[in-house]
């Protein structure tokens, strides 16, 4: 009987052949096999996996779950959606509970210690004797364990690398279950080093662009729109499928620390940002298309943040529990919902909407006015459940920001656990009441239990068959994504390709014209601006204190000159003598007085409040806001953080007294200010002892030098106002935007929205005419 089953097997195999041909063909690449369907999509898959192909009218499919049969999730030519449900309908609780994770920060490979430490086979990787594209320990453990399949990539030590890794990962995953791949992520990663040089064959690991508020800066959604394009071209080659990108909140505040992240405090010029950027990411054309704009050159784009996050009170940052609220004094919450509803969620390409969405952490303080609660985004039903998933119908995915399911262990910690407003819940009800809302996803919760633990927690209140139906809900949307972009049927890489697919000369030129079209002449006073190459130049060396980064990593004191001296000698004689210099330039960075808090004053017995500042020289706050609109933290005996009689100290001040004493030292002759914005600055203290003024987002030097020197002229403008002064900036709203009576200069000349200089005077075309008219709308 056995023999007669082979034989009827081989006849049916025959029989087909002969009907349809075999319109497939496959070589080996590498680790892995690739397969060319004629008129169908390329498969790839790996001989360690166990997997093998399946023939269905002449053409192959692979068979991810190894039972011998064609299932519907398989079968490439069926729509996403539907395979998306065939194969969540198959997938365990567990399995499920797995694409729900997001894993913690992976640099390639695992850092030796820190909060991003990994081990090989328990060693250090120095130590380890493995290969750069080696799987972690940790890594090992979170995919076949826990199920994970979301993974978020940091560093990678090259795009070789990068892909091999992708290889080994893939094939792990593909031997596993169900055979599904894995979605890597990463954070923007396209921003410049300042002193590189830039010529017609430059190349490298990655294409370098200005950052997002230069990107904002040139008032140009076609170039974002182009940016998007060669990014997702270079993430791809990466093995990353999802951006969690862009951040489109509206920087209603000056003094956010996440303003330079954002396309600025202008809704209408934010929206149409979001949308160029998410349609350049998520947009395959041509033969890379699958169907309806998504394949195999798109990437997710996941847009941060839901409901926006720009209006922390005081300008504080919710990554802390001293910034863990926003507030609304103007009453203009739904104005921040503009770039998401009108932008991310209305695209002009095929694919539509933004394939997924991100909460920010922040209690939107008293917006709640059907439940009453003041808890996390993500935490709030009436945000999450009513506003974004009923009112606005996204069906997309919705993931946590990183950590807000861990405990916080401190008000002034960056890596600590932000579960605001529900610090009292247990880890699986904190994951449970996310779960309810709507949200899919946990970010950085690399351990499945506590969603397991919700799950159960879920069947007890409302039943198996209910909890099993919001289960599969999130499954397949997260499916969805994986699907859209090809991975099912191709994961893997040639890394050779990819060393020759990334940061393409191309590219880089494509990234450095718009580096230039980036910087903002704020002040050209007599013409100082171009000056004449071959000239001399002094330029003043920087001091930077010790101090304390973002992360709450020490940080070393330093001095030294703020620019690559080789690349300014190609332009001009470098002198460290003021009396033999024809020019100064002068490089200096948005003043940095931290976020809002001072541990020390804390510890002393003081509330820790103090007033952000955007001014070099010290500043005392005087009648500010008292009380605080909201308060309150289980690490504090008050809710009181107002911050009215304290001062600010700026640890870059000394960012002033270069451009001041430079200016003496010149007497009268011109003095030029190169100004890296991160945040709005009072430009009052130095404006007057300058004769040129750049504001940029993050340029090369090289593009500054083309710019001061004439190569190039000057077209950026300001994506958000500059105040006249701290008092303009106490009063104004931290949810409205452009609200600030900005700084007039010596030639008159308003530091406002959309104000930008070129060689002839102030800018006044097309693009000033579209965004600077209007300030507000909202629905």
């Amino acid at each position: 009987m056995k023999k007669q089953h082979i034989c009827i097997g081989l006849l049916s195999v025959l029989s087909v052949s002969v009907t349809f041909g075999q319109n497939w063909t496959e070589k080996k690449v590498g680790s892995w096999t690739k397969v060319t369907n004629k008129g169908g999509q390329t498969l790839g898959y790996s001989a360690a996996s166990g997997v093998k192909l399946l023939i269905d009218k002449g053409l192959a499919f692979k068979d991810l779950n190894k039972n011998g049969k064609l299932d519907k999730y398989e079968d490439w030519r069926l729509p996403a959606d539907a395979r998306a449900k065939d194969l969540a309908s198959k997938l365990s609780v567990e399995q499920i509970a797995g694409l729900m994770l997001y894993s913690k920060h992976q640099p390639i490979p695992a850092a030796a210690g820190g909060p991003f430490a990994g081990t090989y086979n328990g060693k250090i990787f120095a130590q380890s004797g493995s290969k750069v594209s080696d799987l972690s320990d940790q890594q090992k453990e979170f995919l076949t364990k826990d199920n994970l399949r979301h993974v978020l990539i940091t560093s990678v030590q090259s795009p070789e690398a990068a892909a091999e890794w992708n290889n080994n990962a893939q094939g792990l995953v593909e031997s596993l279950g169900l055979g599904i791949p894995i979605n890597s992520s990463s954070d923007p990663r396209h921003g410049t080093r300042a002193d590189a040089e830039f010529n017609a064959g430059a190349g490298g690991a990655i294409s370098m662009w200005p950052g997002s508020l230069g990107l904002a800066a040139t008032f140009n959604p076609e170039l974002v729109q182009k940016f998007g394009q060669i990014a997702a071209t270079e993430y791809r080659s990466l093995g990353i499928a999802t951006a969690l990108s862009p951040q489109i909140d509206i920087a209603t505040d000056p003094r956010w620390n996440r303003v330079s992240g954002t396309f600025g405090e202008d809704p209408k010029l934010a929206t149409d940002m979001a949308r160029a950027y998410i349609d350049g990411f998520q947009t395959s054309t041509g033969a890379n298309e699958i169907t309806g704009g998504w394949g195999y050159s798109s990437v997710n784009a996941m847009v941060k943040h839901w409901p926006g996050g720009g209006s922390g009170e005081g300008g504080r940052d919710a990554h802390y529990g001293y910034g863990k609220y926003a507030v609304y004094p103007g009453k203009n919450f739904q104005t921040h919902f503009l770039p998401f509803l009108d932008g991310a969620f209305k695209l002009k390409g095929k694919t539509g909407s933004a394939s997924a969405v991100m909460p920010y952490y922040t209690i939107s303080f008293d917006q709640d006015k059907k439940y009453g609660e003041n808890v996390g985004n993500s935490y709030n039903k009436y945000i999450i459940n009513d506003l974004l998933r009923t009112k606005y119908k996204y069906e997309g995915v919705v993931c946590t920001d990183w950590l807000i399911t861990a405990d916080e262990t401190a008000v002034d910690v960056f890596l600590t656990g932000k579960s605001w407003g529900v610090e009292k819940l247990t880890l699986a009800e904190r994951h449970y009441k996310i779960l309810m809302n709507g949200v899919d996803q946990f970010g950085g919760n690399n351990e499945a239990k506590p969603v397991t633990d919700a799950y159960q927690m879920g069947v007890k209140e409302h039943g198996e068959t209910f909890m099993r139906a919001r289960f599969e809900q999130s499954a397949v949307r997260l499916l969805k994504n994986i699907f859209r972009v090809g991975l099912f049927e191709n994961p893997y890489l040639d890394p050779q390709v990819s060393q020759k697919a990334v940061g393409t000369s191309e590219f880089m030129k494509a990234g450095y014209q718009a580096q230039l079209e980036s910087v903002v002449m704020l002040k050209n006073k007599a013409k100082a601006l171009p000056l004449t190459k071959g000239k001399t130049v002094y330029i003043p060396k920087r001091f930077v204190p010790a101090g304390r980064n973002f992360l709450g990593m020490q940080t070393p004191e330093k001095l030294d000159y703020p620019v690559n001296l080789a690349i300014v000698k190609k332009y001009f004689t470098v002198t460290d003598n003021p009396d033999e210099a024809d020019y100064a330039l002068v490089f200096i960075q948005s003043p940095n007085s931290g976020g809002g808090y001072d541990s020390e004053e804390a510890k002393a017995g003081g509330t820790g409040y103090v007033p952000v500042s955007l001014q070099y020289g010290n500043y005392t706050a005087q009648g500010t806001r008292d009380p605080s609109i909201a308060g309150g933290d289980p690490m504090e005996k008050f809710t009181n953080r107002t911050y009215n009689g304290k001062t600010a100290k700026t640890i870059n001040n000394t960012d002033l007294t270069m451009v001041t004493e430079t200016f003496t030292k010149m007497k009268g002759k011109p003095v030029i200010v190169s100004l890296q914005v991160s945040n709005p600055t009072v430009v009052r203290e130095f404006e007057k002892e300058s004769n040129a003024i750049l504001a940029h987002f993050g340029v090369q030097d090289q593009a500054l030098l083309d710019i001061v020197t004439g190569l190039n002229e000057p077209s950026a403008l300001l994506p958000m106002q500059f105040p006249a002064d701290m008092k303009t900036v106490e009063a104004q709203a931290e949810d409205v935007p452009r609200d600030m009576a900005p700084y007039v200069d010596s030639a008159g000349n308003s530091y406002d929205f959309g104000f930008g200089l070129n060689w002839k005077g102030v800018i006044n075309d097309a693009r000033t005419a579209v965004y600077k008219k209007s300030v507000l709308s909202s629905r």
